[in-house]
């Protein structure tokens, strides 16, 4: 009788242990499922807000593309002309296409072009040069209608002028074209005296956005 009583409790702590066991094993499956099912979850979040974040991003980029700058030039009497309207100054990555050629301001890339009386003799691109004249610099352009006497001589006045810049703009209207933030004229050559005056009242001038900004450690060709 004793041996039989000694049997069933030892059959009993044996199913007793095996159900352990079997509930040990449900709950490592269950913190396992859990755990595969919160990452799930998590990179989707994760997934989902990174595109949101792109699309509001592109959003927000095609939106100052579309308004980098709205109004049209008046000109003065002294042959300056004025940019009345708006000229955004949103730092974007896609192209802007500006209302006018030399663009005088508007959105831009948020890289400047190197502005420290540098020429370059390639041309650069319209988003980078904008930001320059942000930074208070004035940008001589030319196209091949340009004679390259005249080139020469402007090269000569730029390397020497901290905050300005000069590049060939081959579809602007005229031959040689000065511009600022908000401000742009036509000169007649090298010798205008006017290139002079635009420089006096426009390098770093009342029109700047960020007046003393670089106009180094920026993009050069």
């Amino acid at each position: 009788m004793g041996s039989a009583k000694n049997s069933s409790n030892a059959s009993r702590k044996a199913r007793i242990e095996e159900m352990r066991r079997a509930e040990q094993s449900r709950e490592r499956r269950n913190r396992i499922l859990t755990i595969a099912a919160s990452v799930v979850v998590v990179a989707g979040l994760v997934v989902g807000g990174v595109v949101l974040v792109k699309s509001q991003s592109d959003k927000n980029d095609t939106a100052s593309d579309s308004k980098a700058a709205s109004g049209h030039f008046v000109t003065g009497a002294d042959g300056v002309k004025t940019w009345k309207g708006t000229l955004g100054r949103t730092h974007v990555s896609k192209t802007v296409k500006y209302p006018m050629e030399p663009p005088v301001g508007g959105d831009h890339n948020q890289v400047w072009m190197n502005c420290n009386g540098d020429v370059y003799t390639k041309a650069i691109n319209n988003m980078n040069a904008v930001h320059s004249l942000e930074h208070g610099a004035v940008w001589v352009t030319y196209n091949s209608k340009a004679s390259d006497a005249d080139v020469k001589a402007l090269a000569a006045k730029v390397k020497k002028t901290p905050y300005t810049l000069m590049s060939p703009v081959e579809d602007q209207k005229d031959p040689i074209m000065l511009s600022a933030w908000g401000k742009q004229r036509t000169v007649t050559g090298a010798s205008d005296p006017n290139i002079d005056k635009f420089f006096a009242e426009f390098v770093q001038g009342k029109q700047t956005p960020e007046p003393g900004a670089a106009c180094t450690n920026g993009l050069s060709q």
